[in-house]
């Protein structure tokens, strides 16, 4: 594990090839994901700023939800449900958050923009006077898991579809995985691979993650991990 300051308010947290962030405001600080093999995030937070906690799941897969057990509840969109508690197995109460939801930290807001095809309730983050996104899985550079009953190639598209429109509102992309920082142009060229993979269009090579026969579609700008 690694922590990186990125700016007097921001941290990020490298948890192998996982990462999340703590976002400090005036009145409270917010993480971004609790991490996989770490299970003290609060307790790591706790030592970065003095202020009260809280947490959101930009999707309730099991690399982001590592220490979900320190808090009482979390913010989740109500639609990842399903993948946290039957899925998962895990417990805890979650806070809903839809679309356009604002969280303010004090002198911090943070825009919900819901994304799903990763997962059903993946949400991204704006961070609005920062002009940054917190995309989550959704657009990196790494591998994009595209497999398993949760995952849909058609809402992921059109969830890019959406970020693209909103591109003018920031600057910068911070991803769970890959590289980071990424470029706002890096949404165009995932929704043009993903349509090429939908449309048998790209190429593919044999793979396998924990035991299940996937098709790997390196398309340059990242790799999308499927079933077929």
């Amino acid at each position: 594990m690694e922590i990186i300051k990125m700016s007097e308010d921001t941290w990020r947290i490298e948890d192998n090839d996982v990462r999340f962030f703590l976002l400090a405001g005036k009145k409270k600080a917010l993480l971004i994901d609790s991490g996989m093999q770490v299970h003290d995030a609060k307790e790591i937070a706790q030592q970065l700023v003095s202020l009260p906690i809280e947490l959101l799941n930009t999707h309730a897969d099991p690399d982001h939800i590592g220490s979900n057990a320190e808090f009482e509840a979390f913010y989740m969109h109500s639609a990842e449900a399903s993948n946290y508690y039957n899925t998962q197995k895990r417990t805890g109460n979650f806070i809903p958050i839809e679309n356009g939801d604002i969280i303010d930290l004090g002198d911090r807001k943070l825009e919900i923009i819901t994304i799903p095809g990763h997962t059903p309730g993946s949400v991204a983050l704006l961070d609005i006077e920062n002009r940054v996104l917190y995309s989550g899985d959704t657009v990196q550079d790494g591998n994009i898991f595209m497999f398993g009953v949760q995952r849909e190639i058609h809402a992921y598209i059109q969830s890019l579809n959406k970020l693209e429109t909103m591109k003018d509102r920031f600057d910068t992309i911070y991803p769970s995985h890959g590289t980071i920082p990424v470029r706002p142009e890096l949404i165009a060229q995932l929704q043009e691979a993903a349509c090429s993979v939908l449309e048998g269009k790209a190429e593919a090579t044999d793979a396998e993650f924990h035991g299940m026969a996937l098709k790997r579609y390196d398309v340059g700008c990242a790799a999308f991990l499927c079933e077929h």
